[in-house]
C-alpha cells in the first residue's frame, strides 16, 4: 500500500532591499493582505483561487514585485492520509499574487497555509471547513440563492437584461417545434432541455462538434448547483441567427457572439467558457496564466503594436498593409491563409505562430474582427499593454460594460485611423498606460472564472422565468452524460443520505480510517494533460518549471 505526498514549495526568496523611494523596505507577514473565491469551501470552480497583496512594515503595498518566490504555500487535508491537489503561485508583477490551485479528491476541512520566511502570511493558516469538493464531483446544492450568494454573483447582469428584453414570454412546446422548421439544417443548431438537474440534447445541422463546450459548461453547473427546468436552442456558428426585423415574430437563440443587427441571447465565448473549465488541465493559455506573463515593464516594452492572426477579415488584409508601410510602427503579420488568396507583394510571408505572452513586450495590441468578434479581447485586457479595439457591430457578452478611451482605445471600423491613434499613444504615454491599466482591471475584476459561472447560471435562471409551459425532454433527445465515477477522483456527496466524503469511512472508535485503494497502472494520456497526470501521482513534475513552478508527488511505503 502507497501512500501519495503532495507539496508545494515555492522557495523562499530575497525582498528587495530598497523601495522605489530609495530607502529600506521590508515586507510584513502580518501586513499582507490574503483574500478570494479560493478560501470558501462553498465555491466550486475547477482550479480555486485566491490573492496575495505584499505589503511593508510601513502598512504600503508594494506595486511592483517584491520577488518571484517570496511565499510558500501549502494545502493540506488534516484528516487525510495523503492530499492530491495542484497549487500555483502567479507572481502578477505589481506587488499582488494570485494562488491556485486545483483538487483531485475532495476533503474535509482543506488547510490553507500562506508563509513568509516561515511565518504565516496575514491570518494564515484558512480552514475550508466541512466538504471541499473537485470539480467533478456531483454535489448540486439545492438552495440556488445560497449558492448565488456564496458565489458572490450580481443580483442582475445588464446584458442579460438587454437580451432578454425582446422576449417577454418564452413558449418551450412552440419554440421547439418553429426553430427546427425554421432553420432546418442549415444551421448548426443544439435543442436541450435541462430537466431535474440532468442534460438533454438534440442536435440539428451537419456541423456539431462545438457541442462539447456547451455540454461541459452545462454538466460543470449541474454538478455544483441545481439548475432550473429550462428548454433552449444554442447555436454553434460563428454568426449570430436571429436578424433584427419589424416583424414581432421572433425566436430566442443562444449564441456566443452578438451583433447589433441581431437580437441572439449572448453568453460567454466558448474559447472563454473552456479556458475556465480547464484551467491548469489542457489549456495554458487563461485568464489567469496571462497575469503572470506580461512581459518587461510599461517603461521596458516596444513601442510598436503588435498583431498575428488569419485573414478572417477584410481588415485584416489592411492592417498588414499597414504594417508593411510603417514597420516603425506595426508588427502585423498572417499565421495562415484560408479566406483570401495569399498575394506575398502585398502581405508578406506567412509566418510562426509566436507565444500570446510573447504580445506583451509590446506596448499596444490591436483588436480586430475575424469572421465575427475577436474571442482573444479578454486576454488582451487582462495584461498590461493597451488595447486599440477596432470599432464594430459585433461583441462578446462583456463589450457592452466597456468604455471606449477608458478601457481602451477606440479605431474606426476601416481602421483609417489607426496610425493616427497609435501616434496619439506615443504622444501621451501616461495617459495610455492608464488606459492600460483601467482595462486590465476591468477584465480582473469581470471576467474571472466565478464571473463565467454566474453569468451562465443567471442567464438560464432568468430565461427560466419567462417560460409559460414546462420544459420537456423531447422525442430524439438524449442525455448528456455526466463523467463516470473515477477510483482516481474519489468522491462522494454529504448532501446525499449516509454519505462519506472523499471517498473514505468515517473512523471508528478512534481507529483510523483506511485509505482506498490507488491505481498505479496508468498513462498521461488518461488525465488530458501532464499537469493533471503528475497531480494524480504518476511520475514527474507538473507545470511549468521555468517559473518556479514544481510540482513533485513522492511515493513511498506505509
Amino acid at each position: 500500500m502507497f501512500s501519495i505526498l503532495l507539496l508545494y514549495y515555492f522557495f523562499l526568496g530575497t525582498v528587495p532591499a530598497f523601495a522605489e523611494t530609495g530607502g529600506e523596505r521590508r515586507l510584513s507577514p502580518e501586513k499582507s493582505e490574503v483574500w478570494g473565491p479560493g478560501l470558501k469551501a462553498a465555491v466550486v470552480l475547477p482550479a480555486r483561487y485566491f490573492y496575495i497583496q505584499a505589503v511593508d512594515t510601513s502598512g504600503n503595498k508594494f506595486t511592483s514585485s517584491p520577488g518571484e518566490k517570496i511565499f510558500q504555500i501549502k494545502i493540506s487535508a488534516p484528516d487525510e492520509q495523503f492530499t492530491r491537489v495542484g497549487v500555483q503561485v502567479l507572481d502578477r508583477k505589481d506587488g499582488s499574487f494570485i494562488v491556485r490551485y486545483r483538487m483531485y479528491a475532495s476533503y474535509k476541512n482543506l488547510k490553507v497555509e500562506v508563509k513568509f520566511q516561515g511565518q504565516h502570511v496575514a491570518k494564515s493558516p484558512y480552514i475550508l471547513k466541512g466538504p471541499v469538493y473537485h470539480e467533478n464531483c456531483d454535489c448540486p446544492l439545492e438552495d440556488s440563492a445560497a449558492w448565488l450568494q456564496e458565489m458572490n454573483c450580481p443580483e442582475t447582469i445588464a446584458q442579460i437584461q438587454r437580451d432578454l428584453v425582446h422576449f417577454p414570454t418564452v413558449d418551450p412546446e412552440k419554440i421547439a417545434e418553429e426553430i427546427p422548421k425554421r432553420f432546418g439544417q442549415r444551421q448548426s443548431l443544439c435543442h436541450y432541455t435541462v430537466k431535474d438537474n440532468k442534460v438533454y440534447i438534440k442536435t440539428h445541422g451537419e456541423h456539431v462538434g462545438f457541442r462539447i463546450f456547451m455540454d461541459a459548461i452545462l454538466l460543470s453547473l449541474t454538478r455544483k448547483v441545481r439548475m432550473p427546468d429550462v428548454e433552449f436552442f444554442v447555436n454553434l456558428g460563428d454568426w449570430p441567427l436571429e436578424k433584427k426585423k419589424s416583424s414581432p415574430h421572433i425566436h430566442p437563440i443562444f449564441s456566443w457572439c452578438g451583433s447589433t443587427d441581431s437580437r441572439d441571447i449572448v453568453m460567454p465565448t466558448y474559447d472563454l467558457t473552456d479556458s475556465v473549465l480547464e484551467t491548469m488541465g489542457r489549456v495554458s493559455l487563461d485568464m489567469m496564466s496571462v497575469q503572470a506573463n506580461t512581459g518587461p515593464p510599461w517603461e521596458s516594452k516596444n513601442s510598436t503594436a503588435v498583431w498575428r492572426g488569419r485573414d478572417s477579415r477584410k481588415e485584416r488584409l489592411e492592417l498588414v498593409k499597414l504594417s508593411r508601410k510603417h514597420p516603425e510602427l506595426i508588427d502585423a503579420a498572417f499565421t495562415n491563409f484560408f479566406f483570401f488568396k495569399h498575394d506575398e507583394s502585398l502581405y508578406g510571408p506567412i509566418v510562426k505562430h509566436i507565444s500570446f505572452f510573447d504580445f506583451f513586450k509590446h506596448k499596444y495590441q490591436i483588436n480586430v474582427d475575424g469572421t465575427v468578434a475577436a474571442y482573444r479581447l479578454p486576454y488582451l485586457l487582462v495584461g498590461d499593454s493597451v488595447v486599440l479595439k477596432q470599432d464594430s457591430i459585433y461583441y462578446e457578452h462583456f463589450y457592452n460594460e466597456l468604455q471606449p478611451w477608458k478601457h481602451y482605445i477606440p479605431v474606426k471600423s476601416n481602421l483609417s485611423d489607426l496610425l493616427e491613434k497609435l501616434n496619439w499613444a506615443k504622444d501621451h504615454d501616461e495617459e495610455a498606460k492608464k488606459i492600460a491599466k483601467t482595462g486590465q482591471e476591468f477584465a480582473r475584476n469581470n471576467l474571472m472564472g466565478d464571473d463565467i459561472f454566474c453569468y451562465y447560471f443567471k442567464l438560464f435562471q432568468e430565461y427560466a422565468n419567462l417560460q409559460v409551459s414546462e420544459p420537456q425532454i423531447r422525442e430524439g433527445m438524449k442525455r448528456v452524460e455526466p463523467q463516470t465515477e473515477d477510483d482516481l477522483f474519489p468522491c462522494t456527496c454529504h448532501r446525499k443520505k449516509g454519505a462519506r466524503m472523499g471517498g473514505l469511512e468515517e473512523p471508528k472508535d478512534g481507529k483510523e480510517a483506511p485509505v482506498p485503494k490507488r491505481l498505479v497502472e496508468s498513462s498521461p494520456s488518461r488525465f488530458g494533460s501532464v499537469d493533471r497526470a503528475s497531480a494524480c501521482g504518476l511520475k514527474g513534475p507538473g507545470f511549468d518549471s521555468r517559473q518556479g513552478h514544481v510540482l513533485w508527488l513522492r511515493a513511498h511505503p506505509q
